[in-house]
C-alpha cells in the first residue's frame, strides 16, 4: 500500500511531543516528507530525529503547500490556525489541525467552509478522545446507562503549571490562556460524551490574579509577569438549549489542590461518572435500592492495541486520522464539533469582558 506524504507546519512543542512521534510510529502507514517552521534550526532537528534526514525543509508554509502530499499537520499558534489550514485545503490536501480548531469561531468558520468546499478531510486535535477511560464513557453514554446527562463539569486545573515556553502567555497570539489552551480538552470531552452541542448561552469569568507572581513554584520555571498577557484562570457557566448545564474550570495556576485536567464529571437521570485523573473512571447510581460505584480496570489490556503494544491517545488520533484518508475508517473528531467548541470559548470569553450571558442565537 503507497504511503501517504505528510507535511508539518510548525515544529514546536506539540509536534515533537504528539504528532511526530506518532507518525513515526506508523512509519508504515505514512513518510513524514516536509517540515517547516520559521526556525528553521528547529525543523531540521526534528528532520533528523524524526524523518531520519530525509524530509525537505522550509521556513514559509506556502512553499511547503506546492509540494505534492497527500496530509498537512497544522501545530502553530491559535492565530494563524484558520489562515494555515484554509491554504492547506485549498491545495488540495487533508488537514490535521491542533486544538483549538481557531482563535474565534469567525476563523473556524472559515477553516469548515474551505473543508466543505475542498471535500478534503479535517479534524480537530483533542486526542483525550480516544483515552480508553474516555471510550469506555462513550460508549455508556451511548448505551443509555446515565440516562439523560442534565449537569457536566469540565475540569482543567492546575496548581501551577503555566506553560512558559513559546508564545502560549501571548494573547495576541494564543487569544486566551488556560481557557483556550486546556479548557478547550475538558469542555470537548463533555460535548462528545454527552453528545449535546446546542449552547444557548454562556456565562464566564477570567482571572489574572497571579500573572505577577515572582516566586511561582511553577512545574515550567518562574513566568515572566510583563509576558503574562493571558488570564491565569477562567470558569464559565454553559446552558444548552435543552436545559442542561455544563461547569467548566481551568487554570494554569491557582492556590488548589484539586487539580484535574481533561477530565469530566457527567451527571444523568439513570447514573454518573467522573474522571478522577486521567485513565482513572468511577461510575455510580442506584440499583436494588442501593447506591453503588465501580471503577473499570482497564489494565487488562481489552482497549486500543495496535500490534500487539498498548496505543496512546497519540498513536491512535495518527492512526485514525491516516485510516479515514485512506478510506479505512472515520473520523472521531468532526470540524463541526469543534467548532461548537470554539463558540463555547468565544462566549466565556465574551461574557467575561462585558459582564453580561452571551447568547449565541437570538
Amino acid at each position: 500500500m503507497k504511503k501517504l506524504k505528510v507535511g508539518i507546519v510548525g515544529c514546536g512543542f506539540i509536534a515533537r511531543g504528539k504528532h511526530l512521534p506518532a507518525l513515526k510510529n506508523l512509519s508504515d502507514t505514512a513518510e513524514i516528507t516536509a517540515l517547516c517552521d520559521i526556525i528553521k534550526e528547529r525543523a531540521d532537528d526534528m528532520n533528523e530525529k524524526f524523518a531520519n534526514g530525509k524530509a525537505k525543509i522550509f521556513t514559509d508554509y506556502k512553499e511547503m503547500l506546492k509540494l505534492e502530499l497527500d496530509a498537512v499537520y497544522v501545530c502553530t499558534p491559535n492565530v494563524s490556525h484558520a489562515e494555515i489550514t484554509v491554504a492547506a485545503l485549498e491545495s488540495g490536501k487533508h488537514v490535521m489541525c491542533e486544538k483549538p480548531m481557531a482563535i474565534n469561531s469567525r476563523e473556524a468558520q472559515k477553516m469548515l467552509d474551505a473543508q466543505k468546499k475542498s471535500g478534503k478531510l479535517l479534524t480537530i486535535g483533542y486526542q483525550n478522545r480516544y483515552r480508553n477511560d474516555s471510550v469506555f464513557l462513550k460508549k455508556c453514554c451511548e448505551a443509555g446507562d446515565l440516562g439523560e446527562i442534565y449537569f457536566a463539569k469540565a475540569h482543567a486545573v492546575r496548581r501551577r503549571g503555566v506553560p512558559t515556553w513559546g508564545v502560549f502567555l501571548d494573547k495576541e497570539k494564543q487569544g486566551g490562556g488556560p481557557l483556550i489552551d486546556i479548557g478547550t480538552h475538558a469542555l470537548d470531552l463533555a460535548l462528545y460524551s454527552m453528545n449535546n452541542y446546542e449552547p444557548l448561552y454562556a456565562c464566564g469569568t477570567t482571572y489574572h490574579k497571579l500573572n505577577n507572581d515572582t516566586q511561582t513554584a511553577n512545574s515550567g520555571g518562574d513566568w515572566d509577569p510583563k509576558k503574562f498577557t493571558v488570564e491565569d484562570s477562567a470558569f464559565g457557566f454553559v446552558v444548552m438549549k435543552n436545559g442542561a448545564t455544563i461547569f467548566l474550570e481551568s487554570s494554569w495556576a491557582l492556590n488548589t489542590t484539586d487539580v484535574r485536567e481533561a477530565s469530566v464529571t457527567l451527571c444523568g437521570t439513570k447514573g454518573g461518572a467522573t474522571m478522577p485523573q486521567i485513565g482513572k473512571l468511577e461510575l455510580n447510581g442506584v440499583k436494588n435500592n442501593a447506591k453503588f460505584a465501580y471503577s473499570p480496570d482497564f489494565v487488562a489490556g481489552t482497549f486500543a492495541y495496535l500490534d500487539g503494544k498498548p496505543a496512546n491517545e497519540g498513536d491512535l488520533e495518527a492512526k485514525t486520522f491516516l485510516d479515514a484518508i485512506s478510506g479505512r475508517g472515520k473520523l472521531v473528531v468532526l470540524p463541526e464539533q469543534a467548532m461548537v467548541v470554539t463558540k463555547i470559548l468565544e462566549g466565556i470569553y465574551d461574557s467575561a469582558e462585558t459582564g453580561k450571558p452571551h447568547y449565541f442565537e437570538r
